[in-house]
């Protein structure tokens, strides 16, 4: 293997905030750095031999289609808007300063929902403005963090509003065993904080609070500091610690209200709640099981090989969603069901991720041009952050995408690759649609939530060993 690092690294220009470049330059800096091999090391090639070669007969592969149940919210808008009206008093919201949370997910609508709550409080006569609230996302860094909130069109200039962003924090509490409790230092000193997040089951640890609102605040405004401050506790203790985290925020910082959403198996919106401080908690373990009830799953009993095009942060906080999975970084399996599988293939990461390729660790085979795209940086401070550096690990790595699942299968145990069963995914947010092998179709065929798309056909490659 030849790995060639960059002798230097260009700095991003990306100005003061309030001031910062428009996010299609933004993008063009990273992409840049991107196809020089700025974003870490540069891998070329890797010469491995296999005793038989490269050439296996494959199973032939199928598209074919989930009919779960599918609610969705029709009008998010005027449903947000008629809820803002009804549960909160705007005369106390009048002329304050309200910080507006961000995160770094992929949530169904978010621009559309940030613009509906900010220009509500806007004809209310409030001053909104919008904080980043991630984390250490974004390399930990505040114009990282501005970045990572243009890749969803959350800009100054589409916005109409302020994006405030910074990694300075304020000490609001103490916990009884010691632990400091951080809130963003911009958001702490505004008039109101509006908390703003989805609910879904999270990607390490299974208790009443997981991802939402709770987290939100303890890990996503506690930025870099509070979020490791958390996570150094322990995976196991993190659902109790994240209902005391938002206790002590209720009591000690200005939060005004909560925008909780909640999406269905095909990740598009099916509920908005617009909620009290006080109600926080109580409502957030409620949702979380509407959202355990309608999460995504591959339709089939195991899998040989898993494909994945696809992973990032914008995606899962583990890369690819070990809900999906069943494979959490933390090594905590309890809750986590899915059809086991012998070896995972990831072919590369979203635009969105920036780089960060938290999540190639629980992969056991890429390929060189999904690795050169991480940003190795960027990736460990986030999995150090986290307390889980075996998700940052680099897996086998290969030259081509068709080497790359010729090596999976090779390592399967008792497998003939000819009749293997392979499923492949765009990512584990999108499985709406997804290809499968043909041993698979005489399972599914009499599944009454699942309809096949097409006939059985061949993998396609191109001349130099990529799926098409």
């Amino acid at each position: 293997m030849r790995c060639g690092c960059c002798p230097s690294r260009r700095k991003l220009e990306l100005g003061q905030p309030g001031k910062g470049a428009k996010a299609a330059e933004l993008f063009a800096s990273v992409a840049l750095l991107q196809e020089e091999g700025g974003l870490g090391m540069k891998l070329d090639h890797v010469d491995v031999r296999l005793a038989d070669g490269y050439e296996l007969i494959l199973p032939r592969m199928a598209k074919v289609r989930q009919r779960r149940s599918r609610p969705r919210l029709e009008d998010p808008v005027a449903f947000i808007q008629a809820s803002m009206d009804r549960i909160l008093d705007a005369a106390q919201l009048s002329g304050k300063r309200i910080a507006v949370t961000a995160g770094s997910r992929n949530i169904a609508q978010i621009r559309l929902i940030l613009q509906t709550v900010i220009q509500k409080l806007s004809s209310w006569g409030a001053k909104p403005f919008i904080v980043p609230a991630m984390g250490s996302h974004g390399g930990a860094d505040a114009a990282g963090q501005r970045i990572v909130l243009a890749g969803y069109g959350i800009t100054e200039e589409e916005m109409g509003v302020p994006v405030l962003s910074s990694m300075e924090v304020v000490r609001i509490a103490t916990l009884e065993d010691g632990m400091p409790v951080y809130c963003d230092k911009i958001a702490y000193e505004a008039d109101g904080i509006v908390v703003v997040n989805r609910v879904k089951p999270h990607t390490d640890f299974k208790g009443d609070h997981e991802s939402g609102l709770v987290k939100m605040m303890g890990i996503g405004l506690g930025k870099h500091k509070g979020a490791t401050e958390l996570h150094s506790r322990g995976f196991e203790r993190m659902p109790s610690l994240l209902a005391q985290v938002g206790e002590a925020f209720i009591r000690n910082a200005p939060i005004a209200f909560g925008v909780a959403t909640v999406e269905n198996a095909f990740d598009e919106l099916m509920d908005v709640e617009i909620l009290q401080p006080e109600h926080f908690l109580s409502r957030e373990k409620e949702l979380l099981e509407k959202a355990k009830a309608n999460i995504g799953k591959l339709p089939v009993s195991s899998i040989d090989v898993l494909i994945i095009d696809e992973i990032g942060k914008d995606i899962s906080g583990s890369g690819m969603d070990p809900n999906v999975t069943g494979i959490p970084g933390s090594g905590l399996t309890t809750g986590f069901v899915a059809p086991p599988i012998q070896k995972i293939v990831v072919l590369g990461l979203t635009k969105n991720a920036h780089g960060n390729g938290t999540g190639i660790g629980l992969a056991d085979v890429s390929t060189i041009r999904c690795v050169n795209q991480i940003d190795w940086g960027i990736t460990y401070t986030n999995c150090i952050t986290a307390t889980v550096p075996g998700i940052g690990k680099m897996p086998m790595v290969l030259n081509t995408d068709k080497e790359a699942l010729v090596v999976a299968l090779r390592t399967c145990a008792c497998v003939s690759p000819s009749i293997a069963r392979i499923v492949r995914i765009k990512n584990t947010l999108d499985l709406a649609q997804i290809e499968v092998s043909e041993p698979y179709l005489r399972e599914l065929e009499h599944q009454d939530d699942v309809e096949i798309l097409s006939e059985p056909e061949p993998f396609r490659f191109t001349s130099d060993g990529w799926l098409v």
